[in-house]
Parts: structure tokens; sequence; C-alpha cells
């Protein structure tokens, strides 16, 4: 017989990477989305344990490995120990899990395979790179989920069981109908995101861009060398990193986000945040963005300055509502969490009756 009681019963772990908290205090892509995973589940009645940093917060058990993210903690100059001592605690007493969850890359693959107890990996980051493929080769049959079908490109081998977009619960990001006076980068100072193509952009068009963007140690160079001098321009306000409550105000009240990567994206969360305020995206065509933005639709796909600045010619004929709708539709976390109870329901062969609501 179906029922709620046994389904209700399965025990999920999640895993956290523990650079930032759960959620992360300012910026951070896998950790935000892991708490919005892990808060879904919650709220669907799951019975679900969250392995993060101490200065997390969240309705699931949480069990805390080191006292706070080690991104913001100037203590910590080995985050991998760290790393590898919550995987002594997942791994103390595997069979207290139904499934666990694992969002730390590939750190756990040597240890998970040795014990018999379903689990899948989410791969967060880009897997593109030549030193992957003789690792994830001795892996090749264990379980995983890409958060795009362009992430598999450099290992389409891989045992991919699905793809799983993010998704930001529906009520975080506000409707946002008028469209605004300036253009908006949102993420990281970094080679990889060309925040210099984003200014280059705004002096062509005319519309002034502001930054909101943390600059990582690794980046510091980048940013002095390339980017400070670029700030002078007239069309450019440098805000810095932000959190949560600035974000909904900041891509709400822009004409458009502009997002000009350079590398493999393998999703791009601030294209959904956009979307979920009806801000239209012009995005270069690189990695995941030909499969969140619906050219013509929900924003522009280009390839140059030039195509950037005529697309933003055109962010007028572009409707916030049906960019909102595409949030609603495709991007929400109770789409993510029942894409993801589909596949712990796979490979743990139990039978879950998915509550809809």
């Amino acid at each position: 017989m179906r029922n709620h009681h046994k389904e209700k019963h399965m025990r999920i772990a999640q895993v956290a990477p523990l650079y930032e908290s759960v959620p992360p205090k300012l910026y951070g892509g896998s950790e935000r989305v892991v708490f919005y995973l892990t808060e879904e589940l919650v709220n669907m009645g799951y019975e679900v344990t969250l392995f993060a940093s101490g200065d997390s917060q969240t309705k699931a058990r949480l069990i805390p490995i080191c006292p706070h993210a080690l991104r913001l903690d100037k203590n910590c100059r080995d985050p991998l120990i760290w790393h590898f001592y919550m995987l002594e605690e997942v791994f103390k007493k595997p069979k207290l899990f139904d499934v666990i969850h694992f969002h730390i890359e590939y750190l756990h693959l040597p240890l998970a395979t040795r014990y018999n107890i379903p689990f899948i990996t989410t791969i967060h980051g880009r897997l593109d790179l030549p030193e992957y493929v003789p690792f994830f080769r001795k892996f090749k049959d264990v379980p995983f989920v890409s958060i795009s079908y362009s992430q598999r490109k450099g290992l389409p081998w891989l045992n991919w069981q699905a793809t799983v977009y993010h998704g930001l619960p529906k009520d975080l990001y506000k409707f946002y109908p008028e469209k605004g006076k300036y253009l908006a980068f949102l993420g990281r100072i970094s080679p990889e995101k060309r925040p210099d193509r984003a200014i280059e952009i705004a002096e062509k068009f005319g519309m002034k861009l502001k930054i909101a963007a943390k600059v990582d140690k690794a980046d510091e160079v980048y940013f002095k060398e390339v980017i400070k001098p670029m700030l002078k321009s007239p069309w450019v306000e440098f805000i810095g990193e932000i959190g949560e409550k600035e974000k909904n105000e900041f891509l709400g009240n822009a004409y458009a986000l502009v997002f000009p990567i350079d590398w493999p994206e393998p999703f791009g969360l601030v294209m959904i945040e956009s979307l979920a305020c009806g801000t239209p995206v012009v995005a270069w065509n690189c990695g995941s963005v030909p499969e969140i933005i619906k050219d013509g639709k929900t924003g522009f796909i280009v390839d140059n300055i030039d195509s950037a600045v005529r697309a933003l010619d055109k962010i007028t004929n572009i409707n916030r509502y049906v960019c909102r709708k595409e949030f609603e539709e495709k991007f929400t976390a109770r789409r993510m969490a029942e894409e993801y109870l589909h596949i712990y329901q796979r490979i743990t062969k139990t039978e879950i009756l998915l509550k809809v609501g």
C-alpha cells in the first residue's frame, strides 16, 4: 500500500561545501542552492539532515562541522581538512540516511563508493578541465546530476541521472513591472565573468552600468590592473558585494542584466534571479546561457560587444511579465526539489508518493 507514512520517513542528508554558510551571508552559489533545496524538502515534510558550517541556519537538522564559513574565517589556512573532517562525520553512521546528496564536487567519491549506501552527486562547477578525466573515469558508474546539459560536455560518459536546473523560492524576489534606467552587472570580478565587456557595452550604449560584485583573493591582480582603471568611466558605478536583501532591488530596478561571460558557465544563478524580478538578460552564447535564456523572449543571446549594444536597443520589445512567468514555470525551488526527489526515489528504489501542492 502506498502511503505518506513511508514517504515521509525518507531520511535525506545534504552535504554542503564549507566555504560559505548555508545560506551564504553574501555571495555564494552552491551553498545557496543547497539551502533552497534543503528548506523546500523540509517544507514538503521530509526528514533532512544538513552537514554545513556552524553558522548555517536551516529548518533541517544541522550537523555543524567548522564554527564559521571558511571564506570569512581569517584563521583557516587549510579548508580541505574541514571537508575531510565532514566526510568522517557523514560516514560515521551511514545507515542513518536513506540517501546522501553531495554538493562538494569530487572529494567524497573515493569514500562514498566504499560504502553500500545510495548517494548522488550534484556537480556545481565546470567539468572541462583535462585533469578531471582520469579521476572521474574511476567513478564513471556512480550516479551524477548536472545543473545544465552544457556542463556535461567535458565528461559526457559519466553516469548522468538527470539535469536539474537550479531553483529559487517563488516569493524570494518581487516582480518589478517597470523597466529601469541602468544596466546591472552582478557576480564576481574575474576574467571569466568579463566585467570589462560590461563596461564597454555601457559606454557604447550610453547608459550607466552598476556593478555589484565581490573580488576574490585570486582575482585581486585582475581587479587592480584591468578593472580598477576602467571604473573611472563616468558610465560606471561600483557598488561592491551585496547580499540577498539588496539584490532584489538592484536587479528589479535595472533596464537589463548584462552577463558577458567568457567561460563555460555551468548554470549562472544571476540569470534566473534577474528573470524572477522581470528584468531581461543580455548574455554571451557560452555554457548554459542558451538553456536558461530564450533569445528574443526573456532577453538576447549575443557574441560580441556590438551585438550586445544592438540587443539593448531592442530590450523594450521584451515583456517583463514573460520573464517572470518563465521563472515561475521553470526555475522555482519547488520544481528543483521535486526533480531531486524523483532521483532519490530512483536510486533508493523506494516508492515515494510526491506530495503535490
